[in-house]
């Protein structure tokens, strides 16, 4: 569907990187900034948004869906859903907060693909770069915690459940200090494989 409204909003909407990942060192948008951002050009072009979530159980795995809507005063509709799969536990949070995250997590790319934001680099552009091919991979951030751990907690989940090649290069931005480890790199390469893409 082609709303009016709608294209406005994607050609306007500005929504900045307003958080900072100290692990990764890089900056990145959360759910909450681009809800922000997007709030006056809401009320500018008359239209109202709501975002959803309903709860899935794959296999023995729980997906959180959300679904984000975007509603004109003619009563015209796009929607667009995401997919966020639950962790078994992660270390600090109970399962609420477990949930919530997920929640977080699918909301923000829900969006994403409604207003049409995305600021990823292609995985494998970057595969063979001096980067990737010339630097080791770093043993241990200031945290303590190892890239493969680092790998084997966040990343490794992500690169399976991801659905499509935008995924995948979202995955690849979103852990820029993995780029450099062979598991991931070769855990996105098959993941591609298995996709067909």
């Amino acid at each position: 569907m082609n709303m009016k409204e709608l294209i406005s909003i994607q050609h306007t909407l500005n929504a900045p990187k307003g958080q900072y990942n100290s692990f990764g060192k890089y900056k990145y948008r959360s759910c909450e900034d681009i809800l922000g951002a997007v709030k006056p050009l809401l009320n500018e072009f008359r239209c109202t948004l709501t975002i959803s979530d309903d709860v899935s159980m794959v296999g023995d795995r729980i997906y959180i869906k959300a679904t984000a809507t975007l509603t004109n005063e003619s009563g015209e509709q796009v929607i667009t859903t995401a997919f966020a799969r639950e962790e078994d536990q992660k270390k600090g949070m109970d399962s609420s907060q477990v949930t919530g995250a997920a929640s977080s997590y699918a909301r923000k790319y829900a969006l994403n693909g409604l207003f049409a934001i995305d600021d990823t680099k292609d995985a494998d552009s970057l595969n063979n770069s001096p980067q990737y091919t010339a630097q080791p991979a770093p043993s241990q951030n200031s945290d303590g915690v190892s890239p493969a751990e680092l790998f084997t907690a966040y990343a490794k989940p992500a690169i399976e459940q991801a659905q499509d090649k935008k995924e995948l290069m979202r995955i690849w931005n979103d852990y820029p200090t993995l780029q450099t480890l062979p598991e991931f790199t070769n855990a996105l390469t098959s993941r591609r494989k298995e996709l067909g893409l």
